[in-house]
This record gives structure tokens, C-alpha cells and sequence, in this order.
């Protein structure tokens, strides 16, 4: 058995992160750390390694910069990267005051709470600057003019951008070949990154990594897909004793469902029964499976009843710690409801109990909280729970209307509430991915949420057709990782209209 490494700040979500959760701070994000976190925050390996800090990138200009206190309507840059149009143009301590012959007229308000969620300010003010500099015509040529302070000085240099990507179109990523030409460039990236043994590095890498290259479409791409389901096949058993296990298990479950149903390769089905097996063993469903040393280590969350936490997964068997969480849960009831669809036999019963765990979260707007208690029936944060829910109903086997009205009911929340997107709790790259798929259940949430977030994807382009991992709430992957994560879940979003993965949209047979 193997025992992969999964990010141990996806474990803090104790009581301080749960009070976050309902808080809505009305200062945006500059500091949110005492000691300078996240913009302390380095990559340790990776093309921003040599960063002395975890920056927002500004595109393919190669620009990075630091949102700042007091002047937010400028931004302050903090790194060039090399041979981007930006080198030798701009320099780290400029402080950018407009694009694209334009002033900032917007204070950024980023940040986490209802008050200050998105990039509105000079983020989204240079993204649409950026990307209209893009558009190919006679008028810009490809070049951004850019507004920059320099100690007293104020200067305008022009950054030669080129207009090979374009812009995006109004129905981005479908009919769109700015997202067409964005798809080669990821998939490229995602078989050049792919290790020798099939993983991308993470249970999060190997679960949006070969789903993105599996919705491609593409029969060049398969051999890595299979190469990586190989993986899962090889690290997964009915018995397992890893930490951290229920993340890997559950993702495992999704990539090999999909893979079965594309392909119907007979021999996947016996490793997603041993899955399964190792699934209801780890499913909280009775007190005996308190672990004896969360009475001491949690003691607040102990169950007050035998529906508290029941029918729930958390990071490990049974319950320990905080006990079953909403995110594993949705994934949990996905796994099932692709297993039951690939001819697994589930059991409706402990299937139904993860559908109830996720319901008792869910208040009456569609907002699914952090566990198995309503938040408040108006409330909401981050969208990835609500997203991992509404996808695990969508794609429920069984046939009773409920399945359906309550995935509805959560792409409407993520489509009412599109701001929250880029900054989700614990693994913000896995609350996007599924805030984006549970989206299109409804296509008018999935439009809304894709227009209330084209300035991340333009900035988070860098000049090598990669995608960077912007600052957040939470790290999770981002020391290991400033690229490979942000770049599988683009290739997974851009790949939805294609629908061609059930997560995607395919119908079933």
C-alpha cells in the first residue's frame, strides 16, 4: 500500500476556520496573517521558486504583484518573470496605477466574506486591459501600455503582449478559440508534467489531471489517462491504514467510474469494488466508530446524537477529530453514484445517508456549510462543498425527483453568488473545480459564474501557456506547487462544453 502526501493545511479547519466561515471582513486581502501571510508564502520548486513571495500574477505580461493597505487603487510589483514582455520594463517596487491608458478607478476590496469576495479594483481593471490589448486588430498590435509610479517618477512603458490567444469570446470556453488554443496548451502541459509511475503528485493532481486529459476527446491522450488509473488501481485495496485516506479513495473512485464508462475496460471494475469495500468501511455510521482520542483531542465535537455526522465521511475512518466533513462527503456520494452507474452494486441505504449528510448542511438558498448543520438559510461563503453536493445529486442512479431539485437548487447558489469562485475553503483548486461542474447543471449559473470570472482566468495565464495558483484564503498545494495545480483544473473547466465525461454533462446510456 502507498501512502501519498496530501498538504496538512487542508487540516485547518478547526474552530477558528469554522468562525471565518460565517465572518464577513470588511478589509480586503492584504494581510491576513500578522506575520505577512500569504504573500510570504513561497514555492519551493517549480518555474516560482526563485519568488520571494506568493504573488497574484498579472497574465501573460509576466508581471507579479502585492495588493496593498494603503493604496488600493495601485498595485505593487514584486517580481518579474524572466523573458516576459514585462522584463527589463518594469521593475520590482513599481507601483502600477493603470493599464491600458487608463487609471485605477476602483479600490481593490479582495478577500474573504460575503463583503469582499472577487477582484474587483485594479485587478479586474488591468485583466480587461490586458486581454483587450489581446484582441487582434490594427489598433493595439498585441501591446499593453502600462501606468506605473516609480519613487516619485510616473512613467508609461508599453509591453509587447503579441495577439496569438485573442480574447474570449462571449460563450467562453465553448465557441471560443482563445479557449481552444488555452486546451493544447494545458493538455501539452499536463502530458509533460505526468510522473513516471502515472500520478501528477497529488491525490488533487490525480483526480482534475487525467479527467481533463479523459474530456479531451483526444485518443493521444488516452495512454496517459489509462496510465494513471493504473495508479490508482495499484495504491487503492479494500483495507488501507494511510492518513488522509478518505481524499484519496474518493478521487480515485471518480477518475476510475469515469474511465470505466468511457472505455468499459472490464478489468477496472474489480478495483472499484475493492474501493467501494474500503468506502463503507471508512463511512461514519454508528458511535463505535468514535476514535477513543478525539474525546480528548475535539472535545466539542463529539456526535450529540446518532444523526450527527451519519452517513459522513472525514479525512480518515470512521470519526476522529472534527469527526466527517461536507467536501469528502459530496466527493463520497459522487464516488458511490459513479460506481452504481459503472454496474457496482451500492447500497441505497448507506448511499442515501451521505445524500442526507449533505442535505442537513444545505440551507434553504442552496448553500451547503462546512458539516452536517445549516449555516444560516440566507448565508454563504465558498462554493466548493455546494458544488461537490450538487454534482454527487446531478449524477444520483436513483430515479425520485429529489436528486435532481437539489442539485439544482445548488447551481443556482454558485450562479447567485459567482464572486466566491477563486477562494474556497482548504483546497481552493478542488472548490473551483467543483463549483464550476456543479454549475452547469443550470447553464444559466454556469454563464454567470464563467463572465464573473474572466479576469482570473486572463491573469493566472502565465507567458508559457501554464496557469498560476493566485493568492487564497488557503494554500493547500500551493508550496509544492504554483503551476500544475491551476493548470489541470483550467483544462478540466475548459473542457465542460465538450461534455464528455458524465461530470461534464454527458447523458448516461
Amino acid at each position: 500500500m502507498s501512502n501519498f502526501p496530501f498538504s496538512k493545511s487542508i487540516l485547518r479547519c478547526g474552530a477558528v476556520l469554522l468562525a471565518l466561515q460565517l465572518s464577513a471582513p470588511t478589509t480586503g486581502q492584504v494581510h491576513y496573517h500578522p506575520d505577512g501571510r500569504p504573500w510570504t508564502q513561497g514555492a519551493d520548486r517549480g518555474p516560482d521558486k526563485d519568488m520571494d513571495g506568493w504573488y497574484y500574477n498579472l497574465g501573460i505580461s509576466g508581471i507579479r504583484v502585492q495588493l496593498i493597505a494603503d493604496a488600493p487603487k495601485q498595485l505593487l510589483v514584486k517580481g518579474i518573470l524572466k523573458d516576459s514582455p514585462a522584463e527589463g520594463l518594469v521593475r520590482v517596487g513599481d507601483r502600477i496605477t493603470g493599464a491600458g491608458g487608463r487609471p485605477f478607478v476602483m479600490e481593490h476590496r479582495n478577500g474573504y466574506g460575503m463583503d469582499v469576495f472577487g477582484g474587483a479594483g485594479p485587478m479586474q481593471e488591468f485583466a480587461a486591459a490586458l486581454e483587450k490589448s489581446q484582441k487582434k486588430g490594427k489598433k493595439n498590435k498585441g501591446r499593453l501600455e502600462v501606468a506605473l509610479l516609480r519613487g516619485k517618477e510616473v512613467l508609461k512603458v508599453k509591453l509587447r503582449l503579441g495577439t496569438r490567444y485573442g480574447v474570449f469570446s462571449k460563450t467562453f470556453p465553448a465557441d471560443c478559440a482563445k479557449s481552444e488554443l488555452v486546451r493544447r496548451d494545458v493538455y501539452s502541459f499536463l502530458i509533460e508534467n505526468q510522473r513516471e509511475d502515472g500520478s501528477w503528485g497529488s491525490p488533487v493532481h490525480d483526480v482534475h489531471a487525467p479527467l481533463a486529459l479523459l474530456a479531451s476527446g483526444d485518443r493521444k491522450h488516452l495512454a496517459a489517462v489509462k496510465k494513471n488509473v493504473r495508479m490508482h488501481a495499484r495504491t487503492t485495496s479494500a483495507e488501507d491504514d494511510s492518513w488522509l485516506i478518505n481524499w484519496r479513495y474518493t478521487g480515485a473512485a471518480i477518475v476510475m467510474g469515469e474511465y470505466y464508462l468511457a472505455t468499459k475496460e472490464k478489468w477496472v471494475l474489480k478495483e472499484l469494488q475493492e474501493v467501494y469495500d474500503f468506502l463503507m468501511s471508512t463511512q461514519y455510521m454508528d458511535i463505535s466508530q468514535l476514535a477513543a482520542e478525539s474525546k480528548d483531542t475535539h472535545p466539542g465535537s463529539q456526535p450529540k446524537g446518532p444523526l450527527d455526522s451519519h452517513g459522513g465521511w472525514g479525512h480518515n475512518p470512521g470519526f476522529e477529530g472534527y469527526g466527517p466533513i461536507s467536501m469528502i462527503t459530496g466527493q463520497g456520494a459522487l464516488a458511490l453514484a459513479l460506481m452504481s452507474h459503472c454496474g457496482i452494486e451500492v447500497d441505497r441505504e448507506r448511499h442515501d445517508a451521505a445524500y442526507a449528510f449533505l442535505a442537513r448542511g444545505t440551507g434553504k438558498n442552496g448553500y451547503l456549510w462546512y458539516k452536517d448543520e445549516v449555516a444560516g438559510n440566507q448565508n454563504w461563503a465558498d462554493m466548493g462543498r455546494t458544488g461537490a453536493a450538487g454534482l454527487a445529486n446531478f449524477l444520483s442512479p436513483y430515479s425520485d425527483r429529489v436528486y435532481a431539485s437539489r442539485a439544482r437548487s445548488h447551481a443556482a447558489v454558485i450562479g447567485m453568488h459567482p464572486e466566491t469562485f477563486p477562494d474556497t475553503h482548504a483546497s481552493p483548486i478542488m472548490g473551483m473545480v467543483y463549483g464550476a461542474l456543479a454549475a452547469n447543471v443550470r447553464p444559466k449559473s454556469f454563464r454567470t459564474l464563467m463572465d464573473a470570472n474572466r479576469w482570473w482566468f486572463v491573469l493566472s495565464q502565465c507567458p508559457d501557456g501554464s496557469f498560476y495558483y493566485q493568492p487564497n484564503r488557503d494554500n493547500s498545494g500551493y508550496g509544492a506547487d504554483s503551476r500544475l495545480s491551476a493548470t489541470a483544473m483550467t483544462a478540466l473547466i475548459f473542457s465542460i462544453p465538450m461534455k464528455s465525461l458524465h461530470v461534464t454533462g454527458k447523458a448516461f446510456d
